[in-house]
């Protein structure tokens, strides 16, 4: 990753269509667009690649999040159980909801822990937000049995893991609805962009209609739709579109190199003292963004992290200090800094986050360093890699 790598003339070809049609906005004006329609066709593509009923694409993963919030019914005063490790993306949507993020612990999945799930299940508990991080799955089976037998919404936030299956089935494609991002540096891009996917009908209708203004797209004429309910503006635009619709041609190709190159280091690893690898459940099934490992404990963690960064190895993350992707470092959240009051804060059940205590969570991430696997890496560049590695942790 990320996608970016890979543009060429496949991108420039579809964003040149829409510019010879000149009709950048993705309803009407059928006329004028001479047979392109790139949000629609991103969406057919995107729905049959994952094997969903239903796609329906915006304008980021964040609002592709609070669409299917939106859609779920997830509203004033509900829970929603979200990770500690995320982009803070998940965390505002269910914010922007009116809603009320319930932090549950990770295990070396480095997703949530299905059995922590259970802990803070409460009477106003309306779903579970579990993310796929750094290309790999959560134990989605567990999780997905859990909200069934409690009657909880699910919804996947798998903007860091399209590509990415367990057992055979895309991620994305368990719960009542996924949501993906298409941002400038996920595997496949727009530049930006994000996508839901369901099976539901209802869903996928409502979540369509939300994302624009409350249109119900039924009919020849804008101008005489019917507008169901509210909503607001969570459009792509067609030149966006038409950038990820290229991308989204090429994503078997960019896996397959994802997963070499990670291979290969993965591989000459495995067995080196101090080192144990990220739990994944379903190997096959890992987009392979990202490889991630553990080191014996926090102090020596920051001092290979440090060794890595000192040998020019690029691209490896200590996320325990990241500022937006781990609570411990969210101090706007904390502190309830905002532009305007967040709803959340004014419901009872609404935690005090600057006294959240997640003891799992903050061992594992200390321990943890992320590598991104890059997709025009060499074999002579790759092998380089991992001896900066190698000679780096023997530091």
């Amino acid at each position: 990753m990320p996608g970016f790598e890979l543009f060429g003339e496949e991108e420039r070809q579809e964003v040149q269509d829409v510019l010879d049609s000149g009709v950048l906005f993705r309803y009407g004006f059928d006329q004028a667009r001479k047979g392109h329609f790139k949000a629609l066709s991103f969406e057919k593509e995107l729905a049959k690649c994952l094997g969903a009923g239903y796609s329906h694409l915006c304008s980021s993963g964040t609002a592709a999040l609070s669409i299917a919030l939106a859609a779920a019914g997830v509203g004033a005063g509900d829970e929603v159980i979200v990770p500690p490790f995320t982009f803070i993306a998940t965390v505002e949507a269910v914010l922007s909801a009116g809603a009320v993020p319930i932090f549950s612990e990770i295990d070396e999945t480095l997703c949530l822990d299905p059995g922590a799930i259970k802990q803070v299940v409460t009477p106003r508990t309306k779903a579970v937000l579990p993310v796929h991080m750094c290309g790999a799955m959560a134990r989605i089976d567990r999780i997905k049995t859990f909200c069934e037998e409690q009657g909880l919404v699910l919804i996947e936030d798998t903007c860091q893991a399209i590509g990415g299956s367990f057992n055979g089935k895309a991620l994305g494609t368990f719960g009542d609805v996924g949501c993906f991002s298409f941002d400038y540096v996920k595997t496949i891009t727009c530049g930006e962009g994000g996508a839901i996917v369901t099976d539901s009908r209802d869903l996928y209708e409502r979540a369509h209609a939300y994302a624009d203004h409350g249109h119900d797209h039924v009919g020849e004429d804008r101008g005489l739709e019917g507008h169901p309910i509210l909503g607001l503006n969570f459009r792509i635009s067609e030149l966006n579109a038409a950038v990820g619709l290229a991308q989204l041609k090429k994503l078997d190709a960019i896996l397959a190199l994802q997963r070499k190159n990670k291979r290969m280091i993965k591989d000459r690893l495995t067995g080196v003292p101090e080192i144990s690898f990220r739990h994944i459940p379903d190997e096959a099934g890992d987009s392979a963004t990202f490889l991630s490992f553990f080191l014996p404990e926090e102090a020596r963690a920051r001092e290979v992290a440090g060794h890595l960064a000192g040998a020019g190895v690029d691209g490896c993350f200590y996320w325990y200090d990241n500022n937006w992707h781990y609570i411990r470092q969210w101090a706007h959240l904390k502190k309830w800094s905002s532009a305007a009051m967040l709803p959340a804060q004014q419901f009872e059940n609404c935690p005090d986050y600057s006294k959240i205590a997640l003891p799992r969570s903050d061992d594992i991430m200390g321990r943890t360093l992320s590598m991104l696997i890059k997709l025009t890496w060499t074999e002579k560049e790759v092998e380089e890699r991992i001896q900066k590695i190698i000679d780096a942790l023997k530091e």
